[in-house]
C-alpha cells in the first residue's frame, strides 16, 4: 500500500514541487500577514503543492509514451514502469488539482483559485500538448507556469497583486531556461529519441549555450532588482556574488562544451535559486526585527 502511495506521489514530481513550495513560502514570509496564522500558512503551501502536483501529474499522464522512450524518465517515472494505470494517474491528477483549487477558493479567495486553475490548464494542456512538441522555445514560455507560486501565494494572503511577487516570478522565469537547457544538453540523446524539439536539438549546443548566458545575465539582473523593492545591502552583496558565480558556470560551459560542466551548471542552478530566496527572507527578517539598515 505504501509503495503504491509513493508511486502516486512521484507523479507530482516532488523535487520540482519542493522548489515551488519554497518560492511560495518566501512570498508568504515577505508579505507577513499569515505568519501569525500557521494553519492558514500551511494551507496555502498545501494548495500550491496540490495544484502544482496536479499539473505535473497530468504532464506525466500525457507524456507517458515519450517518457517510455527516454532513459532519464523510463526508469524513474511510475507510468512507463506500469506501476500505476493511466486511468488511475488521470483520476489522481484531476482529484488533487480540484482539492487544491477548492482550498484556495473557499479558504482564501477565488482570485487565487482561478489563477491556480489557469496554471494547471496552461502547463498540462498548452505547454505539454502544444508548446513542447512544436517549438524549441517551449521551456521559455512554459516557464510561466512554474514561476507562478510566489504570485499565487501572495494573492491568497492578500487578495491583490503587488510588485514583489512579480519580481520573484521574474527570477524563477529567467532561471528556468538556463536550468533546464543545462539538463537538456546533458541528456541530448534522450531528446533525439523522443523527437521533442528541445533547444540543443534544434539550434545546436553553441546557440543553446549562448542563450543560457543571455538568460543567466537577465536572471542576475532580476535578482539584483529586489534591492530597489526594499531588499538591503546584505542581500544585494550576496545576490551579486551568487550571480557572478552562476555566470561563470555558464561561460565555462560554453568554453568547455563538456557534459561534466553541464551537470555542474545544472546542479549549481538549483543551489543558486534556494540561496537567493533564502537570502531574501533572511535580509527581510533582519530589517524587520533588528532594523539594521
Amino acid at each position: 500500500m505504501f509503495k503504491k502511495i509513493g508511486d502516486y506521489f512521484q507523479l507530482t514530481k516532488p523535487r520540482i514541487m519542493l522548489l515551488v513550495v519554497i518560492t511560495g513560502a518566501t512570498a508568504l514570509l515577505i508579505e507577513r500577514s499569515l505568519i501569525s496564522e500557521p494553519f492558514r500558512f500551511f494551507l496555502v503551501l498545501l494548495a500550491l503543492y496540490l495544484t502544482g502536483g496536479s499539473a505535473n501529474a497530468l504532464n506525466q499522464y500525457f507524456e507517458r509514451g515519450i517518457d517510455a522512450k527516454m532513459t532519464r524518465t523510463s526508469s524513474r517515472r511510475p507510468l512507463p514502469q506500469n506501476k500505476i494505470s493511466p486511468f488511475g494517474a488521470l483520476v489522481f491528477s484531476l482529484g488533487i488539482g480540484a482539492i487544491g483549487v477548492l482550498i484556495f477558493g473557499f479558504v482564501f479567495n477565488w482570485y487565487t483559485a482561478f489563477l491556480s486553475l489557469g496554471t494547471i490548464l496552461f502547463y498540462s494542456l498548452f505547454y505539454t500538448l502544444l508548446l513542447k512538441p512544436n517549438t524549441p522555445q517551449n521551456i521559455v514560455i512554459g516557464g510561466i507556469a512554474g514561476s507562478m507560486a510566489p504570485v499565487g501565494a501572495w494573492v491568497a494572503a492578500t487578495g491583490e497583486m503587488s510588485v514583489t511577487p512579480w519580481i520573484l516570478f521574474a527570477i524563477i522565469f529567467f532561471w528556468t531556461p538556463p536550468h533546464f537547457w543545462a539538463l537538456a544538453l546533458f541528456y541530448k540523446d534522450d531528446y533525439y529519441k523522443s523527437q521533442l524539439p528541445m533547444m540543443p536539438i534544434v539550434k545546436g549546443d553553441t546557440k543553446t549555450l549562448r542563450q543560457i548566458i543571455v538568460y543567466s545575465a537577465v536572471l542576475v539582473a532580476s535578482t539584483l532588482s529586489l534591492y530597489f523593492d526594499g531588499a538591503g545591502w546584505i542581500y544585494l552583496a550576496i545576490a551579486a556574488i551568487l550571480g557572478l558565480y552562476f555566470l561563470k558556470h555558464a561561460v565555462v560551459a560554453l568554453k568547455t562544451r563538456s557534459e561534466k560542466q553541464y551537470k555542474k551548471l545544472f546542479a549549481y542552478s538549483i543551489i543558486y535559486l534556494f540561496l537567493i530566496f533564502a537570502t531574501f527572507v533572511l535580509d527581510n527578517i533582519l530589517q524587520y526585527n533588528f532594523n539594521i539598515y
